[in-house]
Order: C-alpha cells, then sequence, then structure tokens
C-alpha cells in the first residue's frame, strides 16, 4: 500500500502548497471575473491581460488556485490529434483540422511560456504513445492512423509494430500502438501554481477561499456574490470543472466520474531495463483508461479512469480519496510493471475529472453573451485548456477572432440523463464496462448482456474511451 493517502496528492506537495490569498471583502468592479482557479480559469486571465493589458481581471477560488484536479492530473500535455477522428465525425474535416492544429500549437505554447516565465515544471516534448494491451483493443490505434492518412496528415499519428512500442517501453501486456509526437509532459501542480503566480505578479486580483454563490446577468454585465463581497464586471466565465455539473443550464451536458494517481519511489534502474527513457506520456486502449508517465527522477506515475461516477457535482469525498480505488491502481501497476513489485509506492490520490458526452472540450455562451463557460475536458486538459482559455478571453473581450471560429465553440449539445438516473446508470455503466474489459483481458468474450450495458452510452450518443 501507499505510505501516503491523500487529497492532494506527490504532485502538490512536491511542489509546495503556497500560503492562500485572503478572499473577496466588499464589492470590486472589473472587466472579466473568473469563476475557478485551474488551468482554464486561470489561461483565460492570462490571455485577457495579454490581448487588453489594461483590463481588469478578478479571480475567484473556492479554495486555493491550482490545488484542484490542474494540480493532480497526469501531467499530459497532449493536442487534440488523438481525437481527430470523432471531430472531423461532428464537425467535418476542415473544422477536425484547424481545432487539430491549434491544439498542437497550445501544447508547444505551454513549453514555450515555461521558458519565457522561467517557471520549471518539467516539460518535456516525449510525446504520446496509444498501446493495445488485447487483442479486443488492436483496432483502436490503427482507427486514429487511419483517420489522419485519409486527412493527408499522416506525421501527426504513426502506427507502431508491437516491436516499436517495446522499443520504447517494454512491458508484458503491450502489442502494437500508435504514435503522437505532438505531446509533451509536465509536473503539474508547479505548472498550475507557477500560473498562479505570474498572473498575480500581472496584476489580476486573486481572491482565494471565494466561494460564487449567486450569478446574476443582466443588460449591462454581471454580478457574482461570494460570502463575503461581491464582483460587477462587463464579462464572466464560468471555469469551474466539474461544479458546472450544478448549474442549471449546464447540469445535463456533462457527467462527473474520477480518476487516481499512485507513484513509486525513483526507479530509474527499472527505466532502463526496460527501455522506457525517451519520456513518452503513455495510455493503453480501454475505456477506463490507465495512463504511465514518467518524471526526472525515475519515478513512473500510473493512473487509472476507472474511478467511482460522483453523483451531480457532489465532488469532495471519495473523487479524491478512495482506498479500494487506490489498491487497485497498484494492482494495475503491477500488471504492467511486474518490475514494480516490491518496490515502494510513495503515494496515492484522486480528483473529479469533468466528462463531457462528446468527449470533447465544450466552450459556449449562456443567454444573453455576459458569461462564458467551458468544461468537458475528460481527462484531457493540461494541453487544451490553454488554447480553451485564449478562446474564453476573446469571448469575454468580445473580440471576435479565429479561436471564437473554432468548432468547439458553441457545438450541438449531447445531453446526459438526469439524476438520479446519471449516477444510477453511470454505475451500472461502468460496472459493465469492467466487467467487459476483464473479459476482453483474459481472452474471453462479453456475455451478451454484458456488452449490451456497455454499448449504451455509444447508442445514446455518449462516447466513451479513447
Amino acid at each position: 500500500m501507499a505510505e501516503r493517502h491523500t487529497r492532494y496528492g506527490w504532485w502538490l506537495e512536491e511542489a509546495g502548497l503556497p500560503e492562500a490569498r485572503r478572499p473577496l471583502d466588499g464589492t470590486v468592479d472589473a472587466d472579466v471575473v473568473i469563476v475557478g482557479g485551474g488551468y482554464t480559469g486561470m489561461w483565460t486571465a492570462w490571455f485577457v491581460t495579454e490581448l487588453e493589458p489594461d483590463a481588469r481581471v478578478v479571480v475567484l477560488e473556492a479554495e486555493v488556485c491550482g490545488t484542484g484536479p490542474s494540480g493532480r492530473n497526469g501531467g499530459f500535455v497532449n493536442s487534440l490529434w488523438i481525437g481527430l477522428a470523432r471531430i472531423r465525425e461532428r464537425f467535418g474535416a476542415a473544422a477536425a483540422l484547424d481545432v487539430a492544429r491549434a491544439s498542437e500549437a497550445a501544447v508547444d505554447g505551454v513549453g514555450h511560456w515555461c521558458r519565457e516565465q522561467g517557471v520549471d515544471a518539467w516539460y518535456r516534448r516525449g510525446g504520446y504513445l496509444q498501446v493495445s494491451t488485447t487483442p479486443a483493443h488492436d483496432h483502436s490505434p490503427l482507427a486514429a492512423v487511419q483517420a489522419a492518412a485519409s486527412l493527408g496528415v499522416q506525421k501527426t499519428c504513426i502506427a507502431q509494430t508491437p516491436s516499436e512500442v517495446r522499443e520504447r517501453c517494454c512491458s508484458p501486456l503491450f502489442r502494437g500502438g500508435a504514435y503522437y509526437p505532438a505531446a509533451a509532459t509536465v509536473q503539474p501542480a508547479r505548472l498550475a501554481l507557477g500560473l498562479r503566480e505570474r498572473l498575480i505578479e500581472q496584476g489580476v486580483q486573486v481572491f482565494e477561499g471565494s466561494h460564487a454563490r449567486r450569478l446574476r446577468s443582466h443588460a449591462g454585465g454581471v454580478e457574482i456574490e461570494t460570502h463575503g463581497g461581491r464582483v460587477r464586471a462587463n464579462a464572466a466565465v464560468l471555469a469551474a470543472g466539474g461544479r458546472l455539473a450544478a448549474h442549471p443550464s449546464l447540469r445535463r451536458r456533462l457527467t462527473v466520474t474520477s480518476s487516481h494517481m499512485v507513484i513509486t519511489e525513483p526507479v530509474p534502474d527499472i527505466l532502463e531495463k526496460i527501455g522506457w527513457t525517451g519520456g513518452e506520456c503513455i495510455t493503453d486502449s480501454r475505456a477506463m483508461v490507465q495512463y504511465f508517465r514518467t518524471t526526472p527522477d525515475g519515478r513512473i506515475a500510473f493512473g487509472w479512469g476507472g474511478g467511482r461516477i460522483v453523483a451531480g457535482a457532489r465532488i469532495n469525498g471519495r473523487a479524491e480519496v478512495d482506498g479500494r480505488v487506490a489498491a487497485e491502481v497498484e494492482r494495475r501497476l503491477a500488471r504492467v510493471f511486474p518490475a514494480v513489485r516490491g518496490r515502494r509506492i510513495d503515494h496515492a490520490w484522486g480528483g473529479p475529472i469533468d466528462v463531457s458526452p462528446s468527449h470533447l472540450p465544450v466552450i459556449g455562451s449562456l443567454t444573453g453573451d455576459h458569461v462564458h463557460y467551458a468544461f468537458g475536458y475528460t481527462g484531457n486538459g493540461v494541453g487544451p485548456s490553454r488554447l480553451v482559455g485564449r478562446t474564453l478571453a476573446s469571448m469575454a473581450l468580445e473580440r471576435p477572432d479565429e479561436y471564437t471560429r473554432l468548432a468547439l465553440v458553441e457545438p450541438p449539445p449531447v445531453r446526459v440523463p438526469p439524476e438520479p438516473f446519471r449516477y444510477a446508470g453511470g454505475a451500472i455503466i461502468r460496472a459493465a464496462l469492467l466487467r467487459r474489459e476483464r473479459l476482453e483481458e483474459e481472452g474471453r468474450r462479453p456475455d451478451p448482456l454484458t456488452r449490451f450495458v456497455a454499448g449504451v452510452p455509444e447508442r445514446i450518443g455518449v462516447h466513451i474511451g479513447r
């Protein structure tokens, strides 16, 4: 078992939790008020100040900026090339290419920003490797390769034979796969807290311990109230991740689930033995995805997206600390990398994931156009959040441009069932997906009932998996 199992996890402890800034007290006027101090909210604030240096920007964060999911994730800085086939299916070839190229620029943009701002977030552009671990999943990486080839962008997704996969990282489970060069890894908490620090230096007013309680929109702008005060602004951006499931207009647009991680002691000898020295971030191809990467001191950080479904927007609790799920993650780590058996697991932790039914980020505006929002990264938010933040900045400043014209903005809505059916149905489907994947790994064909239940999401327009 992990030596430590906490809400915040290893990344935030390594980076060092900052002292919270004072909460909002009284009335403040702003040009843009942002609710949520994660990657999306902070990138939005950053780009607002770049586009209009004199703009008055306020960030309201219920806890401490960067200590939510933005500081706890796997640190995969991926582009949206991995969703190219799905984006083309929804929006057409030209729109899909625009989105994917903009997301690749965001991957490079994170690295450029870290260098320019002197933020040591361990940025390493080692690419992303998707592997198959069972014959039932062999088609998944190849479908992405074929989509890239059909659109004339073959170099964005490169097929990998089993021997080529083993040259990058050798596991007894790995079969063939696909490699995406436009990807990197970061220490997610260092990136998030670095953003927080630079925003404060830029003069952005950051109020922490300031939970937004009420939003009012009117012809001239918006008002947001907290327990201690209010902000009057020309525009608002809602960037609170899974908590947006509580908003009446958005609660049927997303689901909240959880993902959990463990991290080993430094094991550079194991990494050398299995040839995993190129810095690639890796996932398998299951719906309940397993994801893993290395650190500069030779640790393996291993996560599993099979955590419990969250009821409504009540994300505190098992979304962060779940002993049973953490133990399962450790078991899966040892199955993928048997050499780690007997080595120390230093930390376990978890966090909520805002899941979009399309498996793609959603950007939009509430009625009246003064309130804008984004959600639905579905576990792939570190890179795309920079792109989304740039888009939201233009929307908040009423500056239409190539970002506001991306297909991710105001997409046709896909709705999920209301509560309590969403929670109950999600739990049943989760169990069926886990059973299907276990049987597939054992080389057995899932029974008809398992296949039927596991296939329900796709039949109602909800995408599951890579």
